[in-house]
């Protein structure tokens, strides 16, 4: 079955973190999409977008605020609230997505989608079934990916209304884009290591385990992340399930390491496991001299770096693999070459003046 082709509104949860930037920016020109998008910040970027501050930990704000928006058809839920711990983050932001549909409920819903991802299966944990599918056991500790689909799943049972509101929920891997002030965001770390790295004369070398670099990984590009995330919440025979999404392929970062030095003018030296955010800690005014030397858009190197995030994710030495069998029988048959696109997202950085 075809997608829907009616107007919609969409309401972006967390619109400038990376998944909800590529969300705004690819609606923003689809002439049957409205754009509404929550933030507590506000945009550095030129949008159609009505961008609202609202606490969602506030459930009197989100009433005020929301409540009056019965226009809203989708909505696209990729907010996190980072906390001290994994059993720390459970309430905290099934609190919030709870807050937010009390708020939209009973206006004219047609969707609610959830942003997750690999954690689903335990990847912080250690090693896990790979490829992972999405029916798999889920590991013993609970996370708050868990916690909200079970909530969800819950409220769309609870509907008074059978053709009321469906669900989804998305689970992508090495999600590749831009954001600012974002907890998790891969690409711009290794861009801003590869940029720093040049800048002092080094040659680009890989920072993580020497066991990760020739592990098998995958990455999604958030442009292709976005139009899956738009097709199945449109999409009829996607509707009320949980969903892998990757490129769909898969690679060694001892493959693609060349690629990205390629791109910064760099040659590659041998690996060597260095802590990433002890050695970038002292980096920020260097940053500051790089922005005035390049003339750079004026960000504070912590401002779009998550050092410990990048440690984090280059050390986790284990093969990681999901698999996109039950979005394929579902319709769904876009996939992008990750070697031939790795550089696409890094281009965009230099032409929006983010790297040199």
């Amino acid at each position: 079955m075809a997608p829907s082709t009616d107007r919609h509104t969409a309401l972006i949860v967390g619109a400038l973190g990376v998944t909800g930037r590529a969300l705004v920016e690819y609606l923003e020109d689809k002439p049957d999409w409205d754009i509404i998008a929550l933030s507590r910040r506000a945009p550095d970027f030129a949008t159609r977008a009505k961008f609202l501050s609202v606490d969602l930990t506030d459930a009197a704000d989100c009433r005020t605020k929301l409540s009056e928006h019965t226009e809203i058809t989708h909505v696209f839920y990729t907010a996190y609230s980072q906390q001290a711990s994994v059993t720390a983050e459970i309430p905290v932001n099934v609190g919030m997505l709870a807050n937010l549909m009390d708020a939209l409920e009973p206006a004219g819903l047609r969707h609610v989608q959830l942003m997750h991802g690999a954690k689903w299966y335990g990847t912080y944990l250690g090693s896990y079934k790979t490829p992972a599918r999405e029916d798999d056991p889920r590991p013993l500790p609970v996370n708050f990916y868990h916690a909200q689909q079970d909530w969800l799943v819950e409220r769309h049972a609870a509907q008074s209304s059978p053709s009321g509101w469906s669900w989804s929920a998305m689970r992508p891997h090495g999600v590749w884009g831009f954001s600012t002030g974002s907890a998790m965001n891969l690409m711009t770390g290794i861009a801003c290591y590869a940029a720093i790295s040049k800048q002092l004369g080094l040659p680009l070398r890989w920072p993580g385990s020497a066991g990760f670099y020739d592990r098998l990984y995958q990455l999604i590009d958030v442009e292709l992340l976005a139009e899956a995330m738009v097709w199945t919440a449109t999409t009829p025979t996607a509707a009320n399930e949980a969903y892998n999404i990757t490129n769909g392929d898969l690679f060694r970062w001892r493959q693609m390491w060349p690629r990205i030095a390629e791109f910064f003018d760099m040659e590659v030296a041998e690996p060597q496991t260095i802590p990433v955010a002890a050695s970038m800690a002292d980096k920020g005014a260097l940053w500051d001299q790089m922005v005035a030397e390049h003339g750079l858009q004026p960000y504070a190197l912590d401002d779009i770096v998550n050092w410990a995030y990048l440690d984090m994710a280059l050390n986790n030495d284990i093969d990681q693999m999901s698999s996109l069998t039950k979005i394929f029988k579902a319709g769904w048959t876009n996939v992008w070459d990750s070697e031939a696109t790795i550089t696409r997202q890094l281009q965009r950085l230099r032409d929006n003046k983010i790297i040199p």
